[in-house]
C-alpha cells in the first residue's frame, strides 16, 4: 500500500496548463535557448491517444525534427497515467518520453535514472523545444521525466490519477522539484 502511495505522489501537480499558446512555425530543426512553442496539436484537451496515437516513423537519416517530435507528444495529451505504461493505452513518465522519441527512431532507457543519462546536459536558460526535463519528485535524484514543448512548458504523464497533459515548470510544485535537462542530438 505504502508503494502505492509514493507513486500516486511521484507525478502529483498543481498548476496544469490546458495547451500552449500558438505561434509563427519556426520550421524543422529550431533549437534555441527561448524559442517559441509549438503550435498546439488542438485547442481542446486531445481525445485518449488509442484513438490517435502518431504512426511510428522510421529512424532518421539527418537531425531529429524537435518540432514534430514535440507535436507528436502533444497529440498523446488526454491519455491516461498507467504505472508501468508505455504505449498509448496508458503511459508512465519514462514510457511517456521512451515511446515519442521512439516515433521518431531514438532509443531511450525505460527507467528514468538512465534517461538522465542519455545525450548532453542544458542550462535551464537554454532548454528548448524536444529536451528532456528531469524532476525530483518520490526519491533523491531523477525519478521524473517530461518533455520540453519549449518556453516554460512541458508535457508529460503526471501521476496515476492524471492525463498526459502541459504545465508549467514554473509551477509551485515543479519549480521546487526541477533537477535540471538533456539534449538527445
Amino acid at each position: 500500500m505504502l508503494g502505492v502511495a509514493l507513486l500516486s505522489a511521484a507525478c502529483a501537480s498543481s498548476g496544469a496548463v490546458p495547451v500552449p499558446k500558438p505561434f509563427p512555425d519556426p520550421g524543422p530543426n529550431t533549437r534555441g535557448g527561448n524559442s517559441p512553442s509549438p503550435p498546439p496539436a488542438a485547442t481542446a484537451p486531445a481525445p485518449p491517444a488509442s484513438a490517435n496515437a502518431p504512426a511510428p516513423r522510421p529512424a532518421p537519416s539527418g537531425p531529429l525534427d524537435f518540432y514534430a517530435l514535440v507535436g507528436t507528444a502533444l497529440q498523446l495529451r488526454g491519455t491516461p497515467y498507467r504505472d508501468g505504461g508505455s504505449d498509448p493505452r496508458g503511459f508512465d513518465c519514462s514510457g511517456f518520453t521512451q515511446y515519442v522519441f521512439a516515433q521518431y527512431g531514438v532509443s531511450l532507457p525505460r527507467a528514468v535514472r538512465d534517461q538522465f543519462k542519455m545525450g548532453s546536459g542544458v542550462r535551464s536558460d537554454s532548454v528548448a523545444a524536444g529536451d528532456l526535463l528531469f524532476f525530483t519528485t518520490t526519491e533523491p535524484g531523477a525519478s521524473h521525466v517530461a518533455i520540453s514543448v519549449g518556453g516554460e512548458e512541458f508535457v508529460h504523464a503526471p501521476s496515476s490519477s492524471g492525463v498526459v497533459r502541459v504545465e508549467r515548470l514554473s509551477s509551485s510544485y515543479w519549480s521546487q522539484r526541477y533537477i535540471g535537462a538533456r539534449r538527445l542530438n
